[in-house]
């Protein structure tokens, strides 16, 4: 199947053109245990959309199932108006639409930051060695990094690592930017600096997929915030009324105990 855009942009909330993300009715099983039970969603072009949720929910499924990491067990994913989840399509070529930023940095520690980022260039995209360093030098300074062109990982921080696994993802020049819990390997006073690269993403208009307990980023930073429980979408909307005033229970639950753990463990410690 050939790749070829479609329609132009669209948004998530049922605009004219096609939107960046479209999952319909997607399942995934893991043997008898259901993931995912039937997602429907979608991304418009240049949307934030922040997806919260307790551990097991589905997050990271849905999200790896949305560039065929995971292959769903049914449904359909459109990537920029292609249905990814057709047999007959070029995954390869779609998958170069889509950057994905994992929990672990994932760098090649015997490469320097510039040969991690030069790398999978060459090897994916064709690009000889002086244009990949140039693309390369250029998502360093973006991420702040630049300095640190010829550091190889075990001399940066896990924050430093995080953010040359952005910019590597960058390189490829992706359309959409999909984030598993980007923060949460990190000490906490690592995490902001990879938050500010987020927030400059999304200030240039990628359409961002993340996967988050960082309610502060979710509530500035999203166009949209998605709860998840139990394989389902509880609900969607603004961060003022998914996080500010949630209208499910199961959501003021997990957003209480999120917000204020210590008061969650005094509530449980109350319960016979």
């Amino acid at each position: 199947m050939s790749i070829e855009k479609k329609n132009g942009t669209g948004t998530g909330d049922g605009g004219s053109g096609t939107p960046e993300i479209q999952v319909r009715g997607l399942h995934k099983s893991f043997g008898d245990n259901e993931v995912l039970r039937g997602i429907d969603l979608e991304v418009g072009s240049g949307e934030v959309v922040c997806v919260i949720g307790p551990s097991g929910s589905g997050k990271s499924t849905l999200l790896r199932c949305v560039n065929l990491l995971e292959e769903p067990t049914k449904g359909q994913v459109f990537v920029d108006g292609i249905e990814i989840t057709d047999p007959d399509v070029d995954i390869d070529a779609v998958r170069r639409r889509i950057g994905m930023v994992f929990q672990q940095f994932n760098l090649f520690p015997h490469l320097t930051v510039t040969d991690n980022l030069t790398l999978p260039q060459r090897r994916v995209l064709g690009r000889d060695k002086e244009a990949a360093a140039e693309v390369a030098a250029e998502n360093l300074r973006r991420v702040g990094l630049s300095e640190k062109a010829t550091a190889y990982p075990a001399s940066l921080s896990g924050g430093q690592q995080q953010r040359v696994a952005i910019a590597r993802a960058l390189a490829m020049g992706p359309e959409v930017m999909l984030f598993d819990e980007p923060t949460s390997a990190l000490d906490p006073e690592l995490v902001g600096d990879v938050l500010a690269v987020m927030r400059m993403l999304a200030d240039e208009g990628m359409t961002m997929m993340v996967v988050t307990h960082e309610m502060s980023f979710a509530r500035e930073v999203a166009d949209r915030v998605v709860f998840m429980d139990g394989g389902v979408i509880v609900e969607e909307g603004t961060p003022a009324q998914v996080i500010g005033n949630p209208s499910h229970d199961r959501t003021r639950h997990f957003l209480s105990r999120l917000l204020d753990p210590a008061m969650a463990e005094v509530e449980e410690d109350r319960t016979p």
